[in-house]
């Protein structure tokens, strides 16, 4: 049930003086699109009206079938609040839909389906199948980013903001006062910000806002990197959420914490009579099989760029070993230490370049083929996995993630439920993408190679 209705809408952009609305949606590959309107178009836009060129947008459609529309969600409603206080500029995310034509032949009406492409829609089918097993799933995403200098050309640089670390304050910290505007800023737009503090890296910053149900938090995802970058450049800085920016030091990860709720409000995570000593209940224990069982077919969606998988690397807390752990930061899956509500399994290893609805589309089928199956996860890994050795780690079950993206795309190709959860359209488009990505990086010559070769042969 829409918490506004098509009237509320159209009274507050009357109200606030509201003059221009970009209708976003998302590309296949998370990349965030829009189609800008006048308020005059407003009521058309409500009424499911608005087309656009479908074929222009990686990922979609051919040229001969490229008329879409955009069916806005209501309550994704908000004003832009840096923009000019008159003529101010508003958003409503939207679902894409193409006609059929063939129905509206037989039946003069205009009807639509739910384009098989759109990455909001992909997620919304994982979340039926929850819903059809009784559960509502909760995500809280740990977004991290770097705030770097530009050049006199406005270009961004790999020059840090600051020489402050983990935690550090003040001075040091000379992106602290970038981060409270982003943190006020995303307030004014409804978000309930937890945390935000500098990360490990020279520049590396973190803003923790708060769980919601999957879809709410993959549009505000995609709304937190708006938002991020939008204030970085007003303060001369540049945003990025590229995993590995620099080499040697930690890169950008998006940890999420992912829970089930039971229709009856209960945490179907939380278990105190576990008998392992672990809080946690059997559909807790199936769901952490489930994401380590599909875990390598999902990270070509997860951790999407030729530059992720030089996040995944031992020796930065990043997670590049196959394990689960109550007590252990060092695994793929962590147990955050709250019970009750808050019991929750936290997936280390996504990062803040994927598009969010596919990634928690594939993750929240994977658990769910885990309950379904009722798989069993191995024991879980209690000491630092970094310090094992690879005959310790092979005695413990101890596997590693693929180790790039090419490798990443055949692991994706094994796994038929990452196949099924996008769709055949969707899984073509993605996968003939990311081969093509690969292609283009292996054919370059990169700067190691000419320092490396170029004097020496």
């Amino acid at each position: 049930m829409s918490r506004y209705t098509k009237e509320d809408i159209l009274r507050m952009a009357r109200e606030n003086d509201v003059r221009f609305i970009r209708l976003q949606f998302t590309d296949l590959y998370g990349m965030m699109k829009n189609v800008a309107i006048t308020a005059s178009q407003l009521e058309k836009a409500l009424n499911n009206q608005c087309m656009f060129d479908g074929s222009s947008i990686d990922g979609f459609v051919r040229i001969d079938e490229s008329d879409m529309y955009l069916h806005p969600d209501y309550d994704s409603w908000v004003i832009f609040p840096w923009r000019p206080q008159t003529n101010k500029v508003a958003r409503l995310i939207c679902d894409v839909y193409r006609p059929v034509r063939e129905a509206r032949i037989v039946s003069g009406l205009d009807q639509r389906v739910p384009f098989e492409g759109c990455p909001r829609g992909i997620l919304k089918r994982a979340m039926k199948e929850a819903d059809e097993m009784g559960y509502v799933f909760n995500v809280g995403p740990e977004c991290e980013f770097f705030l770097f200098h530009t050049d006199e050309d406005g270009k961004p640089t790999t020059q840090t903001s600051d020489q402050a670390g983990y935690f550090d304050l003040g001075t040091i910290d000379s992106g602290e006062n970038v981060r409270r505007d982003i943190c006020m800023t995303l307030e004014e737009m409804g978000f309930e910000i937890e945390a935000s503090h500098h990360e490990v890296a020279y520049g590396q910053h973190e803003i923790d806002f708060k769980y919601d149900d999957a879809l709410t938090t993959a549009d505000r995802v995609g709304t937190f990197k708006l938002v991020v970058k939008t204030i970085a450049k007003f303060n001369g800085l540049h945003a990025t959420f590229m995993p590995k920016p620099i080499y040697g030091i930690a890169g950008s990860g998006m940890h999420i914490n992912v829970s089930l709720i039971t229709k009856d409000g209960k945490n179907a995570f939380d278990d105190p009579s576990d008998p392992h000593g672990n809080g946690l209940s059997e559909t807790a224990y199936h769901f952490i099989a489930g994401l380590l069982d599909h875990i390598k077919g999902m990270v070509a969606i997860t951790n999407p760029l030729v530059n992720s998988y030089k996040r995944l690397v031992p020796g930065y807390e990043a997670p590049c070993y196959i394990a689960w752990s109550p007590a252990n930061r060092s695994p793929l899956i962590r147990i955050p230490t709250a019970r009750g509500m808050s019991t929750r399994v936290e997936l280390r290893n996504p990062d803040p370049t994927c598009n969010p609805y596919l990634a928690l589309a594939v993750v929240l089928r994977a658990g769910l083929d885990g309950i379904r199956r009722k798989l069993t996860p191995p024991p879980s890994v209690d000491t630092n996995i970094y310090q094992m050795t690879p005959a310790e780690r092979e005695e413990a079950g101890v596997g590693s993630l693929p180790g790039g993206l090419k490798r990443a795309i055949e692991a994706m190709d094994r796994d038929k439920l990452i196949r099924e959860t996008l769709g055949e359209h969707a899984y073509g488009q993605y996968k003939a993408a990311k081969e093509h990505e690969w292609d283009e990086y292996r054919v370059q010559v990169h700067d190691w190679e000419v320092k490396k070769y170029l004097g020496k042969y």
